[in-house]
């Protein structure tokens, strides 16, 4: 393996754990929210009319219109590079890298360098719109609402874990993910009509073709790309695949002489398929660390999620070392140095996880792991609670729902809003209310990499009643706690309750979304924001709020 697939595949395996984390930086949920307001909190909020406190709210406002639409904007983004980086590891499978000189010389053939371009651009666009136009297609069959809902949907994400398990087996080679042949010959015999519409049938035997290659890569992408939420994001993923995929039929075909560059076809694309196999492999953990923590298994723990994913990486490694072969492999008479780098790059990586087998926060990759909480041996959390970082002091036995929930960090945190309302009066502190998911990796990453920070922590465990709402869970709520919205919809569930809480009275989807208020009166102390990992920018948020409670 040459210096170029070593630095690809490195490039892919980053881009894959990065984008991973960046496409689903936002839940969203299509409930709306009822919030319950007493009566004298609603006589306190309407003598609240000087100009002042008005000019606040019209700018609050305005700022949760940007704080809402920026996640759905990362989240679109996320998914076009997660595409885009799909389009390039397809590009190396089998079934398309042997297919690419073939292709160009057929645009190059007898042909002007401008009509050959001309053709190859027309190619690949119908490549594009082929591979658009499916991604369209799940949307359509889905629907939005489905779409919004199946990042929380147990169902939904124990089926997706099973298909990622079955897309890795395909890689490994077990079996081939096939499409009916008499579809790929009808759409070959009329790519010899020639013109344009050949040029399509050309397109569509390509994506038929390839499908046992290809079809792992599409099926994650549109997993990743529908769980999040946003309503254009299996067309968008499909649009970055495509993409990608389409450039170098266009660049060859304008430059034919670079050819001659390409590595050679050969055992080493076999080898790119294996070690995505043990990508799709890890990935699919974190659909089933969803489920387990949606409805409440604990199970699947952080400790058993690590130990699995040292052993995958641990394999991919050795496959790389040439110490694990498949049936399919080429044998490796020698480890070229390219090779062992990588091989290195990965075991190093696996080396990393080990520690937090023992509870160390792994801040690079917090955000896929299930919540720190669930660690059973973990000495990490305990050396920074019994530190210099003093715990807000329990008071008045458990908190509500404290047998499904646990804090980060040992912090103590009510889960239920009106539980927290009182007790912040009681206390006459503001209440930091944290909109979070148990399938939200940004705010796993939140809290394994901006609440340990001592004076971000002393002002959360000190100044503030921390309140956490759960926006994805399926605990079904006691009777008395059920909520029927104006609308006439009842919810019945504790993920709906407060998913359609932080809708309706802050204007907002995505988590996770931090807001402060002041409890006398339930009104902002500032704008709310969501995810900023930078510490000063978060000590910043909480200090505000704190002054801004303190001159009231």
């Amino acid at each position: 393996m040459n210096t170029f697939k070593v630095i690809f595949l490195w490039l892919l395996l980053s881009c894959v754990l990065y984008t991973t984390g960046y496409a689903q930086d936002s839940t969203s949920t299509d409930e709306l929210v009822f919030t319950e307001i007493t009566p004298a909190t609603a006589d306190t909020i309407s003598k609240a009319t000087d100009t002042t406190d008005t000019i606040v709210k019209a700018a609050t406002k305005a700022e949760q219109v940007h704080t809402t639409a920026k996640p759905q904007e990362q989240t679109l983004w996320g998914i076009f590079i997660a595409g885009f980086v799909g389009g390039l590891a397809a590009l190396l499978m089998p079934c398309i890298f042997p297919m690419l000189p073939l292709t160009v010389s057929f645009f190059t053939k007898g042909a002007e360098k401008g009509r050959a371009f001309g053709k190859a651009a027309l190619y690949g666009f119908f490549i594009i719109l082929i591979y658009v136009v499916l991604g369209l297609l799940v949307t359509v069959i889905f629907g939005a609402d489905a779409l919004n809902s199946l990042s929380t949907n147990g169902i939904f994400n124990f089926f997706f874990f099973l298909l990622l398990i079955t897309f890795a087996a395909s890689f490994f080679g077990a079996f081939e993910l096939t499409l009916p042949s008499s579809w790929a010959n009808k759409m070959d015999s009329n790519a010899d009509k020639g013109g344009i519409a050949g040029l399509f049938f050309m397109a569509g035997t390509l994506a038929l073709v390839s499908f046992s290659c290809t079809g792992p890569i599409i099926g994650t992408l549109l997993v990743q790309a529908a769980t999040t939420g946003a309503l254009l994001g299996p067309a968008i993923g499909m649009f970055g695949f495509s993409f990608a995929l389409a450039i170098p039929f266009a660049l060859f075909a304008l430059f034919p002489s670079a050819m001659n560059k390409l590595p050679k076809s050969g055992g080493w694309l076999n080898s790119v398929k294996v070690v995505l196999g043990f990508l799709e492999l890890a990935f699919a953990l974190k659909f089933l660390s969803n489920v387990d923590l949606a409805y409440h298994w604990e199970w699947f723990d952080r400790e058993i999620f690590l130990a699995l994913w040292i052993i995958i990486f641990g394999m991919m490694g050795a496959y790389l070392l040439g110490k694990l072969k498949f049936s399919h492999d080429s044998p490796v008479p020698y480890i070229s140095v390219p090779r062992l780098f990588m091989a290195t790059i990965i075991l190093a990586f696996t080396m990393y996880l080990i520690p937090g087998l023992w509870g160390a926060p792994l801040k690079s990759v917090s955000a896929f792991l299930p919540p720190q909480d669930t660690q059973d041996f973990d000495l990490y959390t305990s050396s920074l609670v019994g530190g210099s970082l003093p715990a807000k002091t329990v008071s008045g036995g458990p908190h509500k729902y404290a047998d499904k929930f646990h804090a980060p960090l040992k912090l103590d945190a009510y889960f239920d809003y009106n539980e927290a309302l009182e007790a912040a009066k009681q206390q006459h502190k503001p209440i930091l209310i944290d909109f979070t998911g148990h399938a939200c990796v940004n705010c796993r990453k939140m809290e394994a990499n901006v609440w340990p920070d001592k004076e971000v922590y002393k002002m959360i465990s000190r100044d503030y009643i921390l309140v956490q709402l759960y926006v994805d869970d399926k605990s079904e709520l006691a009777p008395e706690d059920v909520v029927t919205t104006p609308e006439g919809k009842t919810l019945g569930t504790i993920g709906k309750k407060w998913s359609d809480l932080q809708a309706r009275k802050f204007q907002s989807n995505s988590q996770p979304f931090y807001v402060l208020l002041d409890p006398a009166t339930e009104t902002l102390l500032t704008p709310p924001q969501g995810a900023d990992y930078e510490v000063a920018n978060y000590k910043k948020f909480l200090e505000t709020g704190l002054a801004a409670f303190q001159t009231r």
